[in-house]
């Protein structure tokens, strides 16, 4: 029986999105070229919108006591505390870290996570794709009826799919180690030096990861050139300090290249994660960015694989996430210029200074960065709250007296209608919505508290899959149109 998804890439993005699709009931495998986890980490963090993802799922205790980070926008810093939503991001966080517990998630729910398995290429029929590979055992075929490439930046899925992936070439570049026993200064959110920038942060176990920008030199194309004593060299001469003698873990560079995938979608096939955007490192918001693709995609492909998705459902996939794909590339260009440039940006970092200082300005640009300013078409209403997400972390007292919270009604990843008390037509509203209990839960409850974040709180909302609000009351939009625009015909 042909599976229902073959994912390609067992990084972050693809293992989240497994166990997406296998929480939706799809049978699901995943292709990585790999034979075993690299265990190098380009990423070391997640925003609060990955972690408010994660923790949608029940993955956030998982990663056991984490450092929330305090923020900035290319280097300007920004009082996350006077703001009213929590932005803070995740730092810390190894990459390797990050895909071993989601491959732990994997292996709880039976995906099939093949290793040593490399894509050739793929056909496609009415019912499906076929994809060739060459694994252990020699070459093969794997026939699902969709196919996700989450295999990054040269992914070969996009180059197989045709899909073109426009955007800026380098301009500049940065260097990488993650070093032990050099007892450096921390620089969290880096330090303008002259010739560049530096930064410097505790990884885990006194690893500490060095990040340089030095304006005199360029990475080298082959990676495989690069040594520690070019990046130890260019240490001393920006700050003094001599780290040659440290144990070296891992080396790396990159550049500010910043591309996009034209569209996410062709035919049977998506993309996700790095295979859809690259750019420079700003705020971890790369893979941050990937995970929420996967949670976006995840339950719109389950739906179509289990036959209830209403027409469009998937194009909806490239429809919302390539505008938040947009903004990323705006957002991290920006910062990279702000960050990077030289004294002539000065003027411009003042004034940027005192933008932020206005609570409107920080909370616009920390909401880029976090994710939490996302708002996607929900179609008609006029509630103040549609179309974000809504917090997993807001606390619940449930109608059997039970202390619950948005997170935990989300963990099975289907949708959900929570009814309060304060709704009017209560029980109209739980027989709208009783046709489509095979896919969202109908709960009924109270928000446990009347904190700030709860003004607008709706007195009943539709909440999908990944988070978003769908539908909220008082309103005058019809909760029937809106479980009907998501979750196909009753």
């Amino acid at each position: 029986m042909a599976k229902g998804a073959i994912i390609v890439g067992a990084g972050p993005v693809g293992l989240m999105l497994a166990g997406e699709l296998r929480l939706g009931g799809v049978d699901v495998v995943v292709f990585e070229k790999l034979p075993a986890p690299s265990g190098e980490s380009r990423g070391v963090g997640f925003t609060r919108r990955a972690a408010e993802v994660f923790e949608q799922r029940g993955l956030l205790e998982r990663f056991g006591e984490v450092e929330w980070a305090k923020g900035h926008f290319g280097g300007v810093r920004i009082d996350f505390s006077k703001l009213d939503d929590n932005h803070f991001s995740v730092r810390g966080i190894p990459q390797f870290r990050t895909e071993e517990i989601l491959g732990e998630w994997l292996d709880e729910l039976g995906v099939d996570v093949r290793r040593s398995h490399e894509v050739l290429g793929y056909r496609t029929d009415d019912e499906g794709v076929v994809v060739q590979y060459r694994g252990p055992d020699g070459v093969g075929e794997e026939r699902a009826q969709y196919l996700v490439g989450c295999d990054g930046a040269r992914s070969m899925v996009r180059k197989l799919a045709g899909i073109d992936f426009p955007g800026w070439e380098a301009t500049r570049g940065m260097y990488m180690a993650d070093i032990v026993g050099a007892g450096v200064r921390q620089r969290p959110i880096g330090e303008r030096v002259p010739g560049g920038m530096v930064m410097a942060f505790n990884l885990e176990n006194g690893v500490d990861r060095i990040v340089i920008h030095n304006e005199a030199l360029r990475p080298p194309e082959d990676k495989s050139s690069l040594t520690f004593d070019v990046i130890a060299d260019a240490w001393q001469e920006m700050t003094g300090e001599r780290l040659h003698d440290a144990e070296v873990r891992w080396i790396s560079s990159f550049t500010d290249t910043t591309r996009q995938a034209a569209q996410y979608r062709s035919g049977r096939v998506f993309l996700a994660g790095d295979a859809t955007h690259i750019h420079m490192p700003a705020g971890a918001q790369g893979m941050s960015v990937g995970v929420q693709d996967a949670a976006n995609l995840g339950w719109k492909l389950a739906a179509a694989i289990n036959g209830w998705a209403p027409e469009g459902l998937l194009d909806t996939y490239h429809g919302e996430r390539h505008p938040v794909g947009e903004q990323l590339m705006r957002n991290t260009r920006a910062q990279t210029k702000l960050y990077l440039s030289g004294e002539e940006m000065d003027p411009l970092r003042a004034v940027m200074q005192e933008l932020v200082a206005d609570p409107a300005v920080a909370r616009h640009l920390a909401g880029q960065v976090s994710g939490l300013d996302i708002r996607y078409d929900m179609g008609e209403g006029g509630h103040p709250r549609l179309g974000l997400r809504l917090r997993p972390d807001l606390p619940l007292k449930l109608a059997d007296g039970r202390p619950g919270s948005v997170a935990a009604l989300l963990h099975p990843a289907r949708g959900v209608l929570l009814v309060t008390s304060a709704a009017a037509d209560a029980d109209t509203l739980r027989e709208t919505a009783a046709p489509w209990r095979d896919r969202i839960d109908v709960v009924d409850g109270d928000w446990a508290d009347e904190e700030p974040a709860l003004q607008d709180a709706p007195q009943a909302v539709l909440v999908r899959p990944d988070g978003y609000i769908a539908w909220a009351a008082p309103d005058e939009a019809d909760l029937r149109q809106a479980l009907q625009r998501w979750y196909g015909a009753a």
